[in-house]
């Protein structure tokens, strides 16, 4: 192959001039996506809901990173934010709309489906969804008013795609406190796959491309107990590693993946193959 083919190819994922949003971008793998798009050119708007954790993430890869604090779930706090970024940067070409939750009330959050909680359930709906819903509103208004297109990913899981195997959370736990995966969390991450087809058929005539990347899950914290009988679930044998995710992420995110919207693409070891 020639020199000129191959400078041809890996320019694909080149995001030089081009400015990405990223929600819940001091999490654990926000952060690893934020280094990612930025190793690859892109000025990065590191988002999360505390100010010092953006600006911590955003210090800590450098270049053109900057961290903004917002509350995905507020409509005045997600307008602000788009108003900052485009004024710091002028324009927003990609979105990774990553942001979630898991609750500041453990016990609510874990509790049995049979005494969960209406106000829990809407408390966690009103990130994981809502603020899917306002976050991609408020950007793809931008992208359409910038006439240049643009990609949009929306972060879901395999939970979105198929129920948790119970069996697997006897005896485990996360940091020392025992875990389950609740059914609000399952039911808003199946709504986030269903949003991204939808926007991709309304926004595709504005050549913006909106996809959803669905991590299987992630080692990072768990006890051994969870990560054997989860590993024993996936035919790679193990649970990924945080930095699994972002060559998926910067396939969407790039021209490399162009000609490709309103899919669903599963980064899970093989586990939904079963």
């Amino acid at each position: 192959m020639s020199q000129s083919a191959t400078s041809q190819y890996s320019r694909l994922f080149d995001l030089s001039g081009k400015t990405a949003l990223v929600t819940g971008g001091a999490g654990l793998l926000g952060s690893q996506f934020c280094a990612a798009l930025a190793a690859h050119g892109a000025r990065v708007a590191v988002v999360d809901l505390r100010q010092a954790d953006a600006d911590r993430v955003a210090a800590e890869i450098g270049g053109e990173c900057v961290g903004f604090a917002c509350d995905v779930a507020d409509p005045r706090s997600v307008a602000q934010l788009v108003a900052d970024v485009v004024s710091r940067f002028g324009a927003i070409h990609v979105l990774h709309n990553n942001a979630a939750t898991k609750s500041d009330d453990l016990e609510a959050f874990f509790a049995p489906f049979e005494t969960y909680a209406l106000s829990e359930w809407r408390k966690i709906m009103a990130v994981n969804l809502d603020g899917m819903f306002l976050v991609a509103q408020a950007v793809g208004a931008q992208m359409v008013k910038q006439k240049s297109g643009g990609s949009i990913i929306h972060t879901s899981s395999i939970y979105g795609v198929v129920a948790p195997d119970q069996r697997i959370y006897e005896g485990s736990e996360y940091l020392g406190r025992a875990i389950n995966t609740p059914a609000v969390y399952a039911a808003s991450k199946a709504g986030v796959i269903g949003l991204s087809r939808y926007l991709a058929t309304y926004w595709a005539a504005e050549g913006i491309r909106v996809n959803t990347l669905t991590p299987g899950g992630v080692e990072s914290g768990q006890n051994e107990t969870f990560r054997s009988r989860y590993s024993a679930r996936v035919p790679l044998g193990r649970m990924a590693e945080r930095g699994e995710m972002v060559g998926a992420l910067l396939y969407l995110a790039s021209d490399a993946s162009r000609y490709v919207t309103g899919q669903n693409l599963v980064v899970d070891g093989g586990l939904t193959c079963w």
